[in-house]
């Protein structure tokens, strides 16, 4: 998911229609425009942005 907001200890991201709010205390220093993989509201990785891109072309094509 890509960062929009970060607020703290918590930030809020994006994918396709949704957005959500998650703890990123656990990585260091992201900000908007990271990509973040998130489990269980919680971002637990820093992702690759063009990885992230071709991960997310992927699902999106799947789905439709």
């Amino acid at each position: 998911m890509k960062i929009t907001q970060v607020k703290g200890d918590f930030a809020q991201v994006k994918s396709g229609r949704l957005l959500r709010t998650v703890n990123i205390a656990m990585l260091a220093a992201v900000q908007p425009g990271d990509y973040v993989m998130v489990h269980a509201g919680f971002a637990i990785e820093k992702v690759d942005p063009i990885k992230a891109k071709a991960t997310l072309k992927f699902l999106d094509h799947e789905i439709h």
